[in-house]
Parts: C-alpha cells; sequence; structure tokens
C-alpha cells in the first residue's frame, strides 16, 4: 500500500515549478514530498535513478518501492489528490491512455521548447 510519495522535479524549468506548486497546493490524500531532480538529496535518496533521466522527465518514487515516469507519474500524482483521485483513474483506463499520453507529451514539448530556446522564450 502506498502511502508516501517523493516527486522529482526539474527545479529549473519554470513549467515545473508551476506544476509543483499546483499540486502542492491541493489536498492530497497520499503526501506528496518534492525533491529537486538532480540535487544531492535526489542522488543521496535514489542513486539507482539516473539524474539525466529524472531531468528529461517527472519521476515519481513511491515508498512502496514503485517508480513512475511520464504518464504515469502524473496519473499517480493526481491519484493522491483528493479531488483528482477520479480524474486518474479515469485516464488510467486503456480507452484514454492515448488522450493521457498526448497531454504530458504536449506538455514536454512546452517545457523543451523554452529549454532549447536562445534564452528569449517566456517559458
Amino acid at each position: 500500500m502506498i502511502t508516501h510519495l517523493t516527486v522529482l522535479y526539474d527545479a529549473g524549468c519554470g513549467l515545473c515549478r508551476t506544476a509543483r506548486a499546483w499540486l502542492a497546493a491541493r489536498t492530497q490524500l497520499v503526501p506528496l514530498e518534492f525533491v529537486a531532480a538532480g540535487s544531492t538529496e535526489a542522488r543521496r535518496r535514489y542513486p539507482a535513478l539516473t539524474v539525466h533521466d529524472t531531468l528529461a522527465e517527472i519521476t515519481v518514487v513511491a515508498d512502496d518501492g514503485g517508480v513512475y515516469t511520464g504518464d504515469r507519474a502524473w496519473l499517480i500524482c493526481l491519484w493522491a489528490l483528493d479531488d483528482y483521485r477520479g480524474l486518474a483513474a479515469r485516464l488510467a483506463e486503456p480507452s484514454m491512455q492515448p488522450l493521457a499520453r498526448a497531454v504530458v507529451a504536449t506538455a514536454a514539448r512546452i517545457r523543451n521548447y523554452g529549454r532549447d530556446c536562445d534564452g528569449t522564450c517566456a517559458i
């Protein structure tokens, strides 16, 4: 049974910081702890996870040892929230998984656009 989730997020990304703040502001049924991906703390806690991978996409580590990335990470974050558990369950259904993947892929493209720009991007 999962009783705690650690969310590894890119603290250097504005979109990631906004998502972190949004998640943190919601009522949590399962506590979410946020740790900057690639930080000394993240490397100490999760030496088996590569910094590159955790910075490339959101990674969530459950206290039962489960590791979730990409759309699965977002779904488990929604599952942890009081008002979003039902939505997470619906998006996890096989017929809805393409939609969940598309939303996460769009966010990743927006995030990478801001990261790959010449420094003049607003993201």
